[in-house]
């Protein structure tokens, strides 16, 4: 197996642990924001001035897990799960898809937001069959070593939807962040929400 990440520094130890949090716990409490973000855009009960600021956020965490997905965890699958490289190929064109139909969403009311929401439920699914089969070959060193670098990688990402920029590696480390530069510049500007946290301030108001 051979999973694409800068080797390790020297260690006495074979079994050096490095600090951090595996790349199959992110995986898995992002997609469970994910998913509680879809259930309430998908219910009726929400205000609409709430609605657009859970749908604001929902954009910017579904931009910022796909940017850190493509970085990362899928070129991690593809080389260390020979069979995973058709999915891969699959989940990058979904990715892509989901990434248009999220940009053009004229707002909470669009009826398209149901087929949006329809499509990151499709995305956890899928992705957590990747991650299940890349936990099975790696080791919980490699898993840390990912997940450290998907949250630096998350911490530059876009927050908006840009189905154009490139989505392999190495283009993607290049241009995403350039890209999230911009993003962050505009979101400051219109104090636009774009974490969870951000809902939870809100509230407590």
């Amino acid at each position: 197996m051979t999973v694409p990440l800068p080797p390790l520094p020297p260690a006495a130890d074979d079994a050096y642990r490095p600090g951090g949090r595996s790349v199959v716990e992110i995986v898995d409490r992002e997609h469970r924001t994910l998913l509680g973000l879809a259930g309430q855009l998908a219910g009726a009960q929400l205000p609409a001035d709430r609605r657009r600021e859970v749908l604001e956020v929902f954009t910017a965490a579904v931009s910022r897990h796909l940017s850190a997905e493509e970085q990362y965890l899928l070129p991690a699958a593809r080389a260390a799960v020979p069979e995973s490289a058709d999915p891969v190929d699959r989940e990058i064109e979904a990715d892509a898809a989901l990434r248009a139909a999220l940009k053009g969403l004229s707002g909470p009311a669009d009826p398209a937001l149901a087929e949006v929401v329809d499509r990151v439920r499709r995305h956890v699914d899928r992705v957590a069959a990747l991650v299940t089969s890349l936990r099975g070959v790696a080791t919980d060193a490699e898993l840390i070593r990912l997940g450290n670098r998907w949250e630096i990688a998350e911490e530059a990402a876009p927050t908006r939807p840009h189905p154009g920029t490139p989505a392999s590696p190495p283009w993607n480390k290049l241009v995403e962040p350039a890209v999230g530069v911009l993003d962050k510049v505009r979101d400051a500007v219109t104090g636009r929400r774009t974490h969870v946290s951000d809902l939870e301030r809100r509230r407590v108001r």
